[in-house]
């Protein structure tokens, strides 16, 4: 096996790695589309039927509605998304060609359960994190726990789906340096959307909907319907961020 310089080796990666983040498009079906659609307009239409008891029972709602909301997302990752490790092509096959399998329709499924399983062991993190932002410690436990979820759910786990375990996308996920898409429309959504919610809960107005943590869960589902649908198809594959070596290229 020939031996290799590391700083060789590191500077011939760069490219590559930039090249394994690519932004991800919707399957070449008729239904993507209309599904990535639908999803949207069934979260924003069921977080609309049920604001009245997230204010009044902030707990119960959250806690009837996470297997709701995590279904909504199954079928829309995998109706219209690859699954992590299948083909990005989204080219139609030719006149009587015959279109050639990249193992999605089987991978969908097992991927789906995988992604979502992942997204919800990071809750237990993203409570923490909550509490390092200002969250209440050691009041309103479940509260925190319950929007952690929501978050995990609607934020991480279509990058799980489409990303995988692998850290190079996810760094460039987390690093606000992925090419924006559907998914990480979303999660940038839904990270702005719950910070600006904060915004009005120390306000002196006296409002219910003030109290923990409702302003939260409504600025993540405002933010990731916005930025799944008008991030990840108006500004499809540009990037926020432009990295050093994105500069010297």
């Amino acid at each position: 096996m020939p031996l290799v310089d590391p700083v060789t080796m590191s500077a011939q990666q760069q490219p590559t790695l930039k090249a394994a983040v690519p932004a991800i498009p919707l399957v070449n079906s008729p239904l993507a589309l209309p599904v990535s659609i639908a999803h949207s307009v069934l979260l924003a239409g069921l977080f609309y039927w049920r604001f009245d008891a997230l204010v009044a029972d902030p707990v119960t709602t959250l806690q009837t509605g996470l297997p709701v909301v995590a279904a909504i997302q199954a079928v829309y990752l995998m109706l219209s998304l690859p699954p992590a490790g299948s083909s990005l092509s989204s080219k139609k096959p030719r006149p009587g060609e015959k279109k050639k399998s990249d193992g999605r329709e089987a991978k969908s499924f097992p991927t789906a359960v995988i992604s979502l399983l992942l997204a919800l062991i990071l809750t237990p993190a993203l409570h923490i994190l909550l509490v390092l932002f200002g969250a209440p410690f050691l009041t309103h436990v479940p509260h925190t726990f319950l929007c952690c979820a929501h978050i995990a759910v609607l934020a991480i786990y279509p990058v799980f789906y489409v990303r995988g375990s692998d850290p190079v996308p996810l760094q460039a996920v987390v690093g606000v340096s992925a090419p924006f898409d559907q998914t990480f429309g979303g999660f940038l959504g839904t990270v702005v959307g719950a910070w600006l919610g904060a915004v009005p809960i120390p306000l002196d107005w006296d409002r219910e909907w003030q109290k923990w943590p409702v302003t939260i869960v409504v600025g993540a589902y405002l933010g990731y319907i916005v930025g799944s649908q008008l991030l990840g198809t108006i500004f499809y594959g540009k990037r926020w961020a432009v990295t050093p070596e994105m500069k010297e290229e």
